[in-house]
């Protein structure tokens, strides 16, 4: 058996380990993942070993790999993500989601420092128009993307952001295709309320329906809404945290959970004055609950939940969507039919998310208020310029009505 090596202290060194004659520095030789061999230098025995530890620390968390820039695109995502820890939850496991389902397994596995703009920009492409996926998610994963590029440039991994300016590129390419979205007209929401009133089936749907169009309130700050959160003496509504649904670890099998979290900004956090539909139902609301029983459902101590589905949990925007394209499906096949039968024209309504019960109501609200900060106030907007941009909008579609009137009632010629 080989005798162990030894410093010149008697001490023996580890494998690896070594003291060199001339100057009597310790070094720790070791080879790299990408085969090429490495070496640590100290002073002292005990400074090698704890350069040894972190180098094997390092090499576990693919550092050595990274500054090679030979790690991968997954790798550097995981890196920026594990930098964000003052991300919002339901923010977070959005980007993991969003990554890991359109791009972890395939274009997650190149090489970042062999990535280019073209590849970046083909690889979007591929998305948007063979996989039909909607440009506002492959934004969503830009989101991602983008900023773990950024810094591998600050750590001068890569020279440049290979994926600057590519998402300017699919909007100007999809622009005519791309679907934009659009607020419900009056008719349509008044349609829908008065449809799903009178229906056996989807009357369920009412209460909720109508605190959305009512409030202007994300969907999970109405998911979660507490009847703590709701002053039916003074009228307001509380808005002060959001119910997130989201998927907890990296790898499979995933777990799914809510969070009670409080909103993403401060602007989030308001007082919302209720409109006379919106109390009356929450009255309704109160006083069946209070005659029957209100939620005993808890989720991170918070308890009082007003909207429960019917197996006693929280809503998921996800069910509400389906509903709303099986809601709005029934009600246009009816329509059609109705409409034929009493000679008039259908009142057809679009297919829409849950979001777009927030986006009515605020283009009702600018349709009749002009002080913008008042709007950004109500919608809990952290930037003036989304509230400015539903305004102008909204501004420029009045100012056509108004022509339009004006030509009908004003002959110039």
């Amino acid at each position: 058996m080989a005798k162990a090596r030894k410093d010149n202290k008697g001490r023996a060194l580890r494998k690896g380990e070594s003291q060199r004659s001339q100057d009597n520095r310790y070094v720790y030789t070791y080879t790299t993942p990408l085969g090429k061999r490495g070496y640590v230098y100290a002073t002292t025995l005990q400074e090698l070993r704890e350069k040894e530890e972190k180098l094997i620390r390092d090499q576990l968390d693919g550092l050595d790999l990274y500054v090679a820039g030979k790690a991968d695109l997954n790798f550097v995502v995981d890196r920026y993500l594990a930098t964000k820890n003052n991300l919002a939850t339901s923010t977070y496991a959005n980007y993991r989601y969003v990554y890991d389902h359109f791009c972890k397994d395939g274009f997650g596995k190149r090489k970042a420092a062999e990535i280019k703009y073209s590849d970046v920009l083909h690889f979007y492409l591929h998305l948007v128009d063979e996989k039909e996926v909607k440009v506002k998610t492959v934004e969503s994963l830009h989101c991602v993307l983008h900023p773990a590029f950024d810094m591998a440039v600050r750590d001068e991994i890569i020279r440049k952001n290979p994926s600057d300016g590519v998402i300017s590129e699919i909007k100007k390419r999809q622009g005519r295709k791309q679907k934009v979205d659009r607020a419900l007209t009056f008719e349509q929401q008044s349609e829908l309320i008065r449809y799903i009133t009178d229906h056996p089936l989807y009357d369920y749907w009412r209460p909720l329906f109508i605190v959305l169009l009512g409030t202007g309130c994300r969907i999970g700050e109405i998911c979660g809404l507490r009847w703590q959160d709701v002053d039916l003496e003074n009228r307001v509504i509380d808005i002060n945290h959001s119910m997130t649904y989201f998927r907890r670890g990296k790898q499979p099998p995933y777990t799914f959970e809510f969070k009670f979290e409080p909103p993403k900004t401060k602007a989030g956090i308001r007082k919302i004055p209720m409109l006379d539909d919106v109390y009356d139902v929450l009255k309704e609301m109160y006083d069946y609950q209070k005659e029957h029983g209100f939620s005993s459902l808890v989720v991170d101590g918070a308890t009082g939940f007003i909207f429960i589905n019917k197996v006693g949990a929280l809503y998921k925007h996800t069910a509400i969507d389906h509903s709303i394209r099986r809601i709005v499906n029934n009600h246009n096949a009816e329509e059609i039919v109705k409409a034929k039968r009493e000679d008039r024209e259908p009142i057809i309504l679009p297919f829409f998310s849950c979001h777009t019960f927030r986006h009515t109501f605020c283009t009702r609200f600018c349709e009749n208020e002009t002080n913008v900060k008042v709007i950004q106030s109500v919608m809990g907007h952290a930037d003036i310029n989304t509230t400015m941009d539903i305004y102008a909008e909204v501004t420029e579609a009045k100012k056509r009505e108004s022509m339009e009137n004006l030509s009908k009632n004003l002959k110039v010629f």
